[in-house]
């Protein structure tokens, strides 16, 4: 900062300005009056010579004269009139003629009439022929009660003006060494003053950078000791004020960055202040299915635009749900208020994707539940009344609705039994049996199983079994189950004279299985599904080819019961693929 733009100058111009003009004041005040004096004192004097020139006459007449001229000063000089004659002192400097014009003035020739008088005239210099400025006193003298005479005591100026110059000079050298002294001083004490204020101008930049540990010295118990103080505690409570901002804003991301749900916060005119990261997922969902390759800044859905409008304007909490990239989001908007005004608004933005999945699986668990039931059920009522109303006729008829009311309680019952099977896996109540099994034996007893179904259909079933295996640990009649509904699924989805192959290896980090068949294959957008409770690729839901369809939910729920995993592929038409692994070390 400049010099001049500094409290320190200011404070000192003006305390100099102000001495200054008190001094300047003070010296024209004593020249007036040392030239006062000295006019008085140089009055004074002259007539005290023209009193001693005029008593030393009215003594010695005869010498008084010469004594006269010895009182009288050199810079001086006298004039006698005395019985008419005028004697002028024989060194004087001034003109005969202009003092005899001088004495016959009116003013001094009241001398002769026995008055004293003082006066200041002008005489031309005799040796400069210049006019002076002089002071003349005239003193009557007298003999008895009569005037005989007169003396007249001249005294040029100039030498009063010499000593007038010399006080002047004098008083301003002191006036002059006194400002020189007043500034210095005046400049040291403001610069002790002006230190500590400069300091808190520092510790105030300092604060206005962020660093709030800035304390600034306390230099006296005065006034500014007070405001060092004082600046010391407002900087300690501002640094504790915004330390405690920080960790409230840093808890506040902390809690945004971990919520679940996206949070979008806009201001009263719609500009997108706050986002979260399942906030930013959505604009991004949203932004892509738009057909953007970057998402821009401040863009959002017309419905949360159209739901920030009517929270804006209602004041209410809004409500909706919308569809983005095959998921479900419902958008709940509030308003912000300061006090009693709107100053913005926030969105809660929930994926609820997997919440209406489970209400689609709740109900169509409820649809397929009742739908298995249904024919079982309507199939005991039906043969069971023909039975009772003795519609068959002969024996025979009778057995055969008896054996079809037998097979379709013993349907219903395995329904039951497996749904309370899979209820137990999904609650993790699943106890696994482990035992070292023969896997080569294993796979050729479980596709024993379907040696009969599979000449029927002329399926051939073949096995490529890694020759060296090692024996397994598992719970032999779970994967027994999981083999045997996989195996059942791809005979029943394969077309006669076709293929059904099982694979299997292992390693030292588990065993791989692979089950697969050429017959009709699965849909793509049925894949994902798959292992779902119920879920049947073939819509038809025909006795006979299809099952509950809940053996490959059970079978998923025991593969990952041994910490293991199965997947499947297809191509619809061209047959599925399953894959199982399981790892070695069960616990």
């Amino acid at each position: 900062m400049m010099f001049w733009r500094s409290v320190v100058f200011k404070l000192w111009s003006t305390f100099l300005l102000l001495i200054s003009v008190v001094l300047i004041i003070l010296t024209v005040m004593l020249l007036e009056y040392f030239e006062q004096y000295h006019m008085e004192l140089t009055k004074k004097e002259l007539t005290s010579n023209a009193a001693k020139a005029s008593s030393v006459l009215e003594r010695h007449p005869e010498i008084g004269m010469d004594i006269v001229w010895e009182i009288v000063d050199e810079s001086a000089a006298a004039v006698i009139e005395m019985d008419g004659i005028t004697s002028i002192s024989p060194e004087s400097e001034f003109s005969r003629q202009s003092m005899e014009t001088a004495l016959a003035s009116q003013k001094l020739k009241k001398v002769l009439d026995g008055k004293q008088t003082i006066r200041t005239i002008k005489l031309t210099n005799s040796g400069t022929n210049e006019d002076v400025e002089v002071t003349v006193s005239g003193v009557p003298i007298v003999q008895g009660d009569t005037t005989i005479g007169a003396v007249y005591v001249f005294q040029n100026l100039s030498v009063l003006n010499d000593t007038k110059n010399s006080t002047t000079k004098f008083i301003v050298l002191a006036a002059v060494v006194a400002i020189i002294l007043t500034t210095i001083f005046a400049f040291f004490l403001l610069t002790r003053i002006t230190a500590p204020l400069r300091k808190m101008r520092e510790a105030a930049m300092e604060l206005a950078r962020g660093n709030f540990e800035t304390t600034v010295p306390i230099w006296s118990q005065d006034e500014i000791g007070e405001l060092s103080v004082a600046f010391n505690q407002m900087a300690k409570r501002l640094n504790f004020n915004i330390n405690a901002l920080s960790q409230e804003k840093e808890q506040l991301g902390n809690i945004l960055s971990g919520m679940a749900d996206g949070v979008l916060t806009f201001n009263k005119n719609g500009s997108l202040l706050i986002t979260n990261p399942p906030a930013e997922r959505f604009l991004q969902y949203w932004h892509y299915e738009q057909g953007g390759s970057e998402p821009l800044q401040d863009q959002v859905p017309a419905e949360v635009k159209e739901l920030f409008q009517l929270a804006i304007g209602t004041g209410e909490e809004q409500v909706a749900e919308m569809r983005l990239s095959h998921r479900s989001w419902v958008i709940i908007v509030s308003p912000l208020y300061n006090r009693e005004q709107i100053r913005g608004a926030i969105a809660v933005i929930r994926d609820m994707t997997e919440e209406r999945k489970l209400d689609k699986l709740r109900n169509d668990f409820i649809a397929n539940v009742s739908h298995e039931l249904r024919t079982p059920i309507s199939m005991l009522q039906g043969y069971s009344e023909a039975i009772v109303d003795n519609i068959a006729q002969s024996e025979e008829e009778k057995q055969e609705m008896a054996k079809i009311i037998y097979d379709e309680s013993l349907r219903m019952g395995r329904l039951v039994n497996e749904l309370l099977d899979l209820a137990r896996m999904e609650a993790g109540h699943l106890e696994l049996f482990l035992d070292e099994v023969e896997m080569t034996s294993f796979f050729h007893r479980v596709a024993r199983k379907f040696n009969a179904i599979a000449k029927e259909k002329n399926i051939e079933i073949t096995m490529d079994i890694q020759e060296d295996i090692k024996p397994f640990a598992m719970d032999v009649d779970k994967m027994e189950q999981v083999v045997t509904n996989i195996i059942d699924n791809c005979i029943r989805h394969t077309k006669d004279n076709g293929t059904v192959k099982i694979n299997a290896k292992s390693d030292h980090v588990g065993i791989y299985i692979e089950i697969e068949d050429n017959g009709a294959g699965i849909k793509e957008e049925d894949l994902p599904y798959i292992f779902e409770r119920f879920y049947k690729a073939d819509k038809a839901r025909t006795r006979g080819s299809s099952g509950t369809g809940l053996g490959l939910a059970i079978a998923k729920n025991i593969v990952e019961a041994h910490n293991g995993h199965i997947s499947v592929t297809s191509k619809y038409g061209h047959g599925t693929t399953f894959f199982i692994f399981l790892p070695r070390n069960v616990e």
